[in-house]
């Protein structure tokens, strides 16, 4: 099966020997990704919200560049470098599915995250 690298200049270049997304199929595989602003290639700095916006803002970039929405999503992974801070990654996370669309997720609490981020997100969606 033919795969193809998708790769957009509206989320962050990848830190290391991976592409930022894979359609393999009618299935768009995304890398983890972490509060990276795209524009200066500056970690977002605040809160674990602030964080998980910016994670957000970049997988809809992913998802834009490979013609799908989040209503596509079928499948996230969460990692949290504390669950303490579930809730507000969960409540910020959740606005960003229409009309309760959730996919299929689970939340992973790790010891630490690349750049020390609070928050890492990866989604696997269908075209």
């Amino acid at each position: 099966m033919e795969k193809q690298a998708i790769n957009t200049k509206q989320a962050p270049a990848p830190i290391g020997p991976y592409s930022q997304a894979i359609f393999s199929g009618n299935t768009l595989f995304i890398s983890g990704q972490i509060p990276v602003d795209p524009a200066t290639g500056q970690l977002v700095k605040g809160n674990v919200r602030d964080e998980t916006h910016q994670v957000m803002k970049n997988l809809k970039a992913i998802l834009s560049a490979s013609g799908l929405h989040f209503s596509d999503v079928v499948k996230t992974t969460i990692f949290v470098a504390d669950m303490n801070n579930f809730g507000e990654v969960n409540e910020v996370y959740g606005k960003y599915f229409d009309n309760g669309n959730f996919p299929a997720r689970e939340t992973v609490q790790v010891a630490a995250l690349p750049k020390a981020v609070q928050v890492e997100i990866s989604m696997i969606a269908v075209k």
